[in-house]
Parts: structure tokens; C-alpha cells; sequence
């Protein structure tokens, strides 16, 4: 039998059990934050920021561009060009009817990863438990 220590290629602070994975949940903030009203680009930046999904953990800013260029591309967003502020053009965005759409369903499917991650919660504090009482490890 084989017994073989697991590679580690991420720093703990990157590993999913720190909630890394969470900003994958921009596109739905996104959406959420327009059905608010209208937005430029580095607005949406620094309102994604304040979000609790990432943790105090400042966004890529190219990351969130990208993201916005590709829900504009799938029809989610419309997005012009705003001259009329004082310096350099800026890209707004607003929600499409196909964004509100899928907005709503974000919202279930939210529903249902809370859901999921609640019953996964209480499997997971009962094998800690277990763990513990087991083998005395209890970090």
C-alpha cells in the first residue's frame, strides 16, 4: 500500500477551503449590482470590491473588464460609451431584459447552492466531530 503525502500547487490562502473559488461569483453580483442602475466600468470595479463573496480581497480589474465584455457580447449587458464626464470616455453598462432574465435565475440557482452547501455544512461538522472524538486531532 502506498502511502503518498498530497502536492501542494497553491498557498493556503488560494486553497478553495478559504473560499478562493467565491469570486467566481462576480457575474451574478454584476448583475446584481445593475439592476440597481446603470454603471461605468470602474465603478462596477470598486462596488464588486465591496462585495462579501471576495473577503476584503481586492478584484482583478481585467478580470471584471473581460467578464463585462463577454455578458455584453452574450446580450446580459448594453454597454456605450459616456463622453459627457469630464476626461477620457468611459464605457456604462446597463442590464438588458436577457440580463434580468438570467439574473432571476441566478437567484435560484443561489437558492440552491445555499441549499446544498447548508447539507454539506452538517455532514462536514459531524465528520469533524467524529474526527476528533477518533483521534483526538482537533484543530
Amino acid at each position: 500500500m502506498s502511502t503518498s503525502t498530497p502536492r501542494r500547487t497553491r498557498s493556503a490562502g488560494e486553497c478553495p477551503c478559504r473560499g478562493a473559488t467565491l469570486a467566481k461569483l462576480v457575474q451574478p453580483a454584476i448583475l446584481a449590482l445593475l439592476a440597481e442602475g446603470g454603471l461605468h466600468g470602474y465603478d462596477l470595479v470598486q462596488r464588486v470590491a465591496t462585495l462579501p463573496t471576495l473577503h476584503g480581497r481586492r478584484p482583478d480589474p481585467t478580470g471584471i473588464y473581460r467578464i463585462l465584455k463577454s455578458m455584453a457580447r452574450r446580450g446580459l449587458l448594453a454597454a456605450a460609451w459616456d463622453a459627457s464626464a469630464k476626461g477620457p470616455a468611459k464605457r456604462s453598462y446597463t442590464l438588458t431584459a436577457a440580463g434580468r432574465d438570467c439574473l432571476a435565475a441566478w437567484v435560484e440557482t443561489l437558492r440552491d447552492y445555499r441549499d446544498s452547501i447548508d447539507a454539506l455544512l452538517k455532514t462536514t461538522q459531524r465528520a469533524a466531530v467524529s474526527c476528533c472524538k477518533k483521534t483526538g486531532y482537533c484543530p
